[in-house]
């Protein structure tokens, strides 16, 4: 079986944390030894929607943690039963599969109860009440079934078993005393017992031993709408035997069932189980279906999911659960942050202006070429990440790796950037939050938290009457989620510049790094377009400074 490797860029992702989780996956796929699944932690912005349908390529799926969940273990894939299952039948099951219990399902296999070994012989040791088979409806197959019997005859419209059960082990004079209407009997050959038994209107008649039985006591019976079958056991045997063709509907737990969910979380499933005493637990999916049982054992028995990391490194920009998963890799080109593993690990980190440019330097060092859609998603990314080299992060590495996939991927670079760009910096229909949500990292710097966002545009213009709104969430955000200083850069690619829009304690310190005076809680930062490279260090020379005076 093939090892699962998540693949995953930063929160609210970027061009580049999507397409190199995707590229990175193709990469890891060709080996033929891993299953790599490309993930994504948030919404897909408008830039990456374009790239994605341009290359017409499916979004990674959404994954909001990657803490360990009922799916992900190898719990018991048992297939349940249904209610009408005799006990015998049910013990048998759970004895073949090594099973304590078994899980009950409707006709659309939907959790009814669930039904255990102990609650099959304690049934089974207390049972004296001989009205049992008519109190829990058992059907006439599951008595055929459990005594290996043959149906000699079965009425159309057999009557209810509501009578006692009977053994006529006496003279026929005495039999009559007993024996009521609808009983079940067991009893040998002797006709004259089966007469008196027939006269008094019983439901069914089981013959043990094999033994004949006369032609006119069979139709004696059909006239009197009665069943007769033949069992091999003896008569001991067979009112042994008789108890364990009761339904399992008639002992299975029904109320107050503890029942996991495949999504449900690991350590919420401890927990649950630490409260009560089962050996087992049903699991079902989305729409109530049993999959399976789990027990304490799965959870012992569990791995930790492993997870690749690229576009980042820093855990506040990570998927939620990060310190529980298994980090096998870090790809990225960012500064080195705060990601710690307990083993050693493969960490590439490159002064670039793209993960992407990382991903297709390892493509062609290991003597592999991207396919052709992936090949345009890196392509992509580059362009997307170094504004198409008018950041300053931009290097001869990306401009490099970017002529090589613009052939594979038969790419007109010029005409797709522009319309790339057109469509990712379009802000129509967006709100304030949206804008300060889609492109947006946490940094933190000392004890400061300091949140960045970044919206890309051709027409800043447009942004001026959402100025005040946008000021309103950042004050909200800030003292909602205890930021020191919110800062919302409105950059627009083709002038090279933007306009730095700042709130909290720290505003005019960061104007100042700047050289520039805040006015209106912003200020014009000409050529300055890269969040990482021009923003980020002078705001943290800048307040570190400020620190040790």
């Amino acid at each position: 079986m093939k090892e699962t490797i998540y693949i995953t860029g930063h929160k609210n992702p970027d061009s580049d944390s999507i397409c190199s989780a995707l590229s990175y996956a193709e990469f890891k796929n060709g080996s033929g030894h891993i299953n790599a699944i490309p993930v994504r932690l948030g919404k897909i912005n408008r830039e990456t929607k374009f790239i994605l349908d341009y290359f017409e390529v499916e979004a990674p799926k959404m994954l909001e943690t990657i803490r360990l969940s009922v799916e992900d273990l190898d719990f018991d894939k048992i297939a349940p039963i249904t209610p009408d299952i005799s006990f015998r039948m049910a013990l048998e099951i759970m004895k073949k599969n090594n099973l304590n219990s078994i899980p009950v399902v409707g006709d659309k296999e939907e959790l009814l109860g669930i039904v255990t070994i102990s609650d099959i012989i304690q049934s089974y040791i207390d049972v004296w009440d001989n009205t049992i088979l008519g109190k829990s409806n058992t059907p006439i197959d599951n008595i055929i079934d459990t005594l290996s019997a043959e149906a000699i005859h079965i009425p159309e419209n057999i009557k209810e078993f509501k009578g006692k059960l009977l053994v006529l082990a006496m003279e026929p004079a005495t039999v009559k005393e007993y024996i009521d209407t609808d009983d079940i009997v067991i009893c040998g050959n002797r006709k004259d017992i089966q007469n008196s038994a027939i006269k008094k209107d019983i439901s069914l008649m089981i013959v043990t031993g094999n033994l004949q039985i006369e032609s006119d006591i069979i139709t004696r019976a059909k006239e009197n709408n009665i069943a007769i079958i033949k069992t091999p056991h003896d008569t001991f045997t067979t009112s042994r035997l008789i108890p364990q063709s009761i339904p399992v509907n008639h002992v299975m737990t029904k109320k107050n069932l503890v029942v996991f969910d495949l999504d449900d979380l690991v350590d919420d499933v401890r927990s649950k189980m630490s409260q009560t005493r089962y050996r087992s637990y049903p699991v079902i999916n989305n729409t109530n279906q049993v999959v399976g049982l789990i027990s304490r054992y799965h959870l012992i028995s569990s791995k930790k999911k492993k997870i690749i990391l690229v576009d980042h490194n820093e855990r506040s920009q990570s998927i939620d659960g990060l310190e529980e998963a298994e980090i096998l890799e870090i790809i990225d080109h960012h500064r080195v942050a705060d990601v710690f593993t307990g083993t050693p690990i493969y960490f590439r980190n490159e002064p670039v202006g793209s993960t992407a440019t990382v991903i297709a330097s390892i493509f062609f060092e290991n003597g592999r070429r991207p396919s052709k859609k992936t090949a345009g998603l890196l392509a992509a990314a580059i362009i997307s990440d170094t504004l198409l080299f008018r950041s300053p992060t931009a290097t001869s590495t990306d401009k490099v790796m970017l002529k090589r996939l613009e052939k594979i991927a038969d790419l007109d670079v010029d005409q797709f950037a522009m319309d790339m760009f057109k469509e990712g910096t379009s802000l129509t229909g967006k709100t304030p939050t949206e804008l300060i949500s889609e492109d947006f990292k946490i940094f933190t710097i000392d004890e400061d938290k300091i949140g960045i966002a970044q919206v890309y545009t051709m027409d800043p213009e447009s942004l001026k009457d959402m100025k005040s709104d946008l000021l309103s969430l950042m004050k909200d955000r800030i003292r909602n989620e205890g930021y020191s200083t919110f800062i919302v850069m409105l950059t627009d690619i083709f002038k090279q510049a933007s306009e730095m829009i700042v709130v909290g304690e720290n505003k005019d310190l960061i104007a100042k790094s700047f050289g520039k005076t805040i006015e209106n809680n912003s200020f014009y930062a000409k050529g300055v377009l890269s969040r990482k490279k021009q923003v980020v260090p002078p705001i943290m020379n800048a307040i570190t400074n400020i620190e040790e005076l």
